[in-house]
């Protein structure tokens, strides 16, 4: 947890203090403000080692990302942009939108953008690891999408957001981390447009219950595609498809709940007792080995590492 505020700063130096203050928590970026004698703005900073959630204020202001500041600041990760009032203009290339209370956007700091805001705004700023949605949907490739927060899973994505906020000062690392994972999966599931009218709703159904299904039983290491339709009542190729809307597999699925499980195990304190081995069999895997080279290739590090790590 982390606040700060510009008021605690001398009139003259408060945008020099904000635009060292966003740097020091973002990637590189440009700053014009329609005010630089008195600039008034404060932020509320929560993190963990995976994810990051900012609620801000600000007066008036601009922010904008070169291709320059890219190659010397490259940064994958995706920001999930909310604003709760004001009015924000991104600009991409030739295109724009313009963001409000009731919408978001998903943002990646890969591509040049502008993004000018009024003095009325709040908004939260959702960091997250490109390999948390690109692992999720198959994605190698930098994306941005809009969403509708006004209704159904949006609503729901933007309430989730304000209760972290709200419980900041109660949440541990791993609570934290678990929130944000579910609010990934939601925010992957309106990207890809399950809330869309024409989505075949049989089959956002079937997606649903499997996803819970999985989550429930991701330690079992009989769990396959096969087992859970026969458990779930549906056929593979139903599941299949499903999933596939979803840009993911029966097997993908399994393994990304089996390596989430691992990684909120790891950074457990009552979990601390057990070993990799222990850990690694205890969460559906075949070995130590199988454990260790999928956690590293989706975390980029080690299970030890991370155990040893800051929690």
């Amino acid at each position: 947890m982390e606040e700060q505020t510009t008021v605690d700063v001398g009139a003259q130096d408060r945008a020099d203090f904000w635009s060292e203050h966003i740097a020091s928590y973002q990637s590189r970026m440009g700053y014009r403000y329609a005010r630089l004698d008195d600039f008034h703005g404060e932020t509320v900073r929560q993190r963990s080692n995976t994810y990051q959630l900012v609620r801000y204020r600000s007066d008036e202001i601009e922010y904008h990302r070169t291709l320059q500041q890219i190659r010397q600041d490259p940064d994958e990760d995706y920001r999930f942009l909310v604003p709760l009032s004001g009015r924000i203009v991104m600009r991409y290339d030739d295109e724009q939108a313009v963001v409000g209370p009731g919408s978001g956007t998903l943002l990646n700091f890969q591509t040049p953008f502008q993004c000018l805001q009024d003095a009325s705004v709040r908004a939260f700023i959702f960091t997250v690891p490109a390999r948390e949605i690109d692992g999720r949907l198959s994605r190698t490739s930098p994306m941005a999408a809009g969403v509708d927060l006004t209704k159904g899973l949006g609503r729901v994505v933007k309430s989730v957001l304000n209760d972290m906020y709200e419980e900041r000062y109660s949440l541990t690392d791993p609570e934290f981390d678990a929130v944000a994972d579910r609010v990934v999966d939601l925010l992957c599931m309106l990207v890809v447009g399950d809330e869309r009218p024409e989505a075949p709703g049989h089959l956002a159904q079937v997606e649903a219950m499997v996803r819970r299904y999985v989550r429930a039983h991701a330690a079992d290491p009989g769990l396959t595609g096969t087992s859970m339709a026969h458990a779930l009542g549906w056929s593979l190729r139903q599941i299949q498809l499903a999933l596939q809307r979803a840009g993911t597999t029966p097997r993908d699925l399994i393994r990304e709940e089996r390596l989430r499980l691992v990684r909120d195990r790891l950074q457990c304190a009552s979990c601390a007792h057990m070993t990799i081995t222990e850990l690694a069999y205890a969460t559906g895997f075949s070995s130590a080995s199988a454990l260790s080279t999928a956690f590293r290739r989706r975390f980029g590090v080690s299970p030890r590492e991370m155990r040893l790590g800051p929690r």
